[in-house]
């Protein structure tokens, strides 16, 4: 049986309360647990870290713009089973002419159609139970994606191509399916009806404080504070984009690097800024304010 405990994150991850209980309604009721939010603000990180805290099997999607549902659940190998034609053909001939070797097909036979069938995340999920499934950021897959799921999501089955073999599963043993979007394109109303929905929002200071120390804990208060202090007033610049918990995070490792000191002085003097800021405009907007005077810079950022 899949594991519905509630489960409230790990020692490596903190997992608000409204995320952990969408989450436990997901699983409870056997349906895909759908997750939009800005970037870099851990949506993908949900099922890594409940199938890594709980040692699950975890199967992963990564979405594109060329995303298909042959991908995503399982295609025919057609060119295989050629090929083992052939051989099998090759191999009678060889018989009739009383030869005893014969070409190898690696124990596959062309009556037996499920060998030629390449499962992909879907369906070994669903031939998994207790297992997790991550669809990452469907929002990049062409419309008719996720309208092809539909069927999937709500019948729990899979029909694998040309065998007609069912892979299918029931709401007891279904995987726990988490699927991210950070909203670049509108999803069908259909398929998000068929999902459990919740929307991260930005993690205040406080919790924000929380989440570093889940990935930090030996870090120095004061350098996390003054990093942190920061991080929020750049994002009241109105930047065309503003940075992320993931962007935070890597700032605070690169300056860690550094003594306390010299840590403190390179966060005042925005050093290393590039791992916060991530386009052209942008950083040339800040680039240039420290250009002016990055004490009055400073306290612009820190005070408007």
């Amino acid at each position: 049986m899949a594991d519905k405990t509630f489960w409230t994150g790990s020692e490596s991850y903190l997992c608000d309360p409204e995320l952990a209980q969408a989450f436990h309604m997901a699983r409870t009721l056997g349906m895909p647990l759908l997750i939009e939010g800005e970037p870099g603000t851990g949506k993908t990180e949900l099922p890594l870290q409940y199938s890594k805290n709980l040692n699950l099997d975890l199967f992963v999607y990564p979405v594109g713009s060329k995303s298909n549902v042959e991908q995503f659940v399982a295609k025919f190998d057609h060119v295989k089973y050629l090929r083992d034609s052939q051989i099998e053909v090759l191999n009678a001939q060889r018989e009739e002419k009383g030869l005893d070797s014969k070409l190898s097909t690696s124990g596959r036979s062309t009556d037996r159609l499920d060998d030629y069938v390449l499962l992909g995340p879907a369906a070994q999920a669903f031939s998994a139970p207790n297992s997790v499934l991550l669809i990452d950021e469907i929002d990049k897959a062409p419309r008719e994606f996720p309208n092809d799921l539909l069927y999937a999501l709500s019948h729990r089955k899979f029909v694998m191509p040309e065998s007609g073999k069912i892979v299918e599963t029931n709401e007891d043993e279904m995987p726990a399916i988490v699927i991210t979007s950070n909203r670049e394109q509108e999803l069908p109303t259909a398929f998000k009806g068929r999902c459990v929905y919740h929307y991260i929002k930005f993690p205040e200071p406080e919790t924000m404080g929380k989440i570093v120390n889940k990935h930090y804990p030996e870090a120095d208060k004061e350098t996390v504070d003054v990093c942190i202090n920061l991080f929020y007033h750049l994002r009241r610049l109105n930047l065309e984009r503003a940075p992320s918990t993931r962007e935070l995070l890597n700032w605070l490792k690169y300056v860690q690097t550094f003594a306390k000191g010299e840590a403190l002085e390179k966060i005042n003097k925005l050093e290393g800024v590039g791992a916060l800021i991530k386009t052209q405009a942008d950083m040339e907007y800040i680039q240039k304010g420290i250009n002016e005077g990055l004490d009055s810079f400073l306290r612009k950022v820190r005070y408007n």
